[in-house]
């Protein structure tokens, strides 16, 4: 049970010469106008994929904010996450307290991260999760 679609009549010649075109050709008229107009024939999706359920973050990064009064403990924290030496755990550690956030983890689980955020904040720094 086709509904009557009513087509104005500015419309109906060629409404009509569309009718008697086959699949292929009006397959490759849609192209035409795709391209001629620079738009699409194909039904929008974007409601479809905004309505799609987000995918769960499964990989996060660390990063050192602040150091806080404890710079030694600090050091020892990074040395301790990332087994770099004392002297680039210091100076990563002092990049950190001139301003600069420092990445001392990447790629870890959620439970990997927290752990190391931990770590840290007893240590007296404030770290970011991302």
């Amino acid at each position: 049970m086709a509904e009557e679609i009513q087509v104005p009549e500015k419309f109906q010649k060629l409404v009509g010469e569309i009718e008697k075109m086959q699949i292929v050709e009006l397959a490759e008229l849609v192209k035409v106008l795709e391209n001629k107009f620079g738009v699409s024939a194909a039904a929008p999706v974007a409601v479809a994929a905004a309505a799609a359920p987000v995918e769960e973050k499964t990989s996060f990064d660390v990063v050192l904010k602040e150091v806080g009064a404890q710079k030694i403990e600090v050091i020892k924290a990074v040395r301790d996450v990332t087994a770099k030496g004392l002297k680039e755990s210091k100076d990563l550690v002092d990049a950190a307290a001139a301003g600069t956030a420092q990445m001392i983890k990447e790629g870890v689980k959620k439970e990997e991260a927290d752990e190391i955020a931990k770590k840290f904040t007893t240590a007296g720094a404030k770290v970011e999760i991302k």
